[in-house]
């Protein structure tokens, strides 16, 4: 009498494997779509971390261990001013090492041929160094010691007209002397240019009791949040914020305004199309099987069986699809990395990928797995 046979698990994924490769135009068809879903997605997601880390690059670069920001603050960027009184309040707390005071001011630099470029002047403390330049290129800090002397974006040297070093040019009815250039700096709005505070005081007109925010370092061993407390009591005009919350400030402001839905909705767009194709191909692949799944279940495969194979399918396509989908993304942000746009796929959006995509293929293959545990072993007889 014929005996079913009892299939081990190694087995089933074996005669999946080989049913993948018999059918090559629906591996590549499958694959594709995995590797569509995984270019679309990952791609507007480090752009979507490029451009958050666009806009949190002076916090996190300012050395700065809490702020004291006009309330209301959610960015790094011209606005409100404050009394300079905070900034005494702040050198009198104790667990403070340094407060420095930083001015930031919207202006225009007026272009040699004509017409002008609008800029962000950082006017900060030379002897405390908060709030400086960084990614210098060009020119030692030093030089921003001597009268009207700025640090320009080296992205944006043609722009302001071909600056070089020496150059001098307009800004805020003043003539100032190019001393170095940065790279990178460029935020969603104007590129930030550096200078001494008096400098930029005299550019803006501003008032010598005004700034824009208090930079402060504390001192070795001080607790950050016991001094943050302090501070604000002795500040109650304005709001003392810790480094890494400003951070996670800026980038959720910016998540619920354009940029979160804008980005959001085009990666939604690609984990849509990529399940749509892999569940199609699937069920198709089912579809013109059935036969083989048949005979399968008459010589003993259960619907576990056949389900187990139909899994192991889904996340060969998967692996296969993200491994070749993370490539191309890797290959593309190299080709389109400059200092106005930097994509960032960090180290846990890679790991996250295959995972992500290898539940959304066993996903996409529910409509095919229904098909073969209703599938009749009988059916190879007719």
């Amino acid at each position: 009498m014929f005996q079913p046979i009892e299939p081990k698990p190694i087995i089933t994924i074996v005669v999946a494997l080989r049913m993948m490769l018999h059918d090559k135009a629906k591996l590549i068809g499958t694959t594709l779509g995995v590797v569509f879903a995984v270019v679309l997605a990952a791609q507007q997601l480090g752009v979507l971390f490029g451009l958050l880390q666009k806009n949190t690059m002076f916090v996190d670069n300012a050395g700065a261990d809490l702020w004291i920001v006009p309330p209301g603050t959610t960015q790094t960027a011209p606005g409100q001013r404050m009394s300079t009184a905070l900034l005494d309040q702040a050198r009198a707390t104790p667990g403070v090492a340094v407060a420095a005071p930083l001015l930031m001011i919207g202006t225009s630099v007026t272009k040699p041929g004509g017409g002008s470029e609008a800029t962000t002047l950082v006017g900060f403390d030379l002897d405390a160094g908060l709030g400086g330049p960084w990614n210098i290129v060009a020119g030692d800090v030093a030089a921003l010691r001597a009268p009207d002397a700025l640090f320009f974006e080296d992205a944006q040297r043609e722009k302001f007209g071909g600056l070089n070093l020496g150059s001098v040019r307009e800004v805020g009815g003043h003539k100032i002397r190019v001393v170095g250039f940065t790279w990178g700096l460029q935020p969603f709005g104007p590129p930030f240019a550096f200078a001494d505070i008096d400098t930029v005081r005299d550019l803006g007109a501003v008032p010598s009791d005004q700034l824009s925010f208090v930079l402060i370092r504390l001192a070795p061993g001080a607790d950050r949040a016991a001094v943050a407390a302090e501070l604000a009591a002795r500040c109650p005009t304005a709001t003392v914020i810790a480094t890494p919350t400003f951070h996670a400030t800026i980038v959720s402001t910016l998540l619920r305004q354009q940029l979160g839905i804008t980005f959001g909705t085009s990666t939604a767009f690609g984990l849509i199309i990529g399940f749509i194709i892999v569940a199609l191909s699937m069920f198709s692949a089912v579809l013109d099987n059935l036969r083989e799944y048949g005979t399968l279940k008459a010589i003993g495969l259960t619907s576990w069986d056949l389900t187990r194979m139909l899994i192991v399918q889904s996340i060969v396509y998967a692996l296969l699809g993200s491994l070749i989908g993370l490539g191309l993304v890797a290959l593309m942000s190299a080709g389109i990395r400059g200092p106005n746009l930097v994509v960032i796929v960090p180290r846990p959006l890679v790991l996250a990928t295959p995972l992500i995509m290898s539940a959304l293929c066993m996903l996409a293959s529910v409509l095919a797995l229904r098909r073969v545990r209703r599938l009749e072993p009988g059916m190879v007889f007719r």
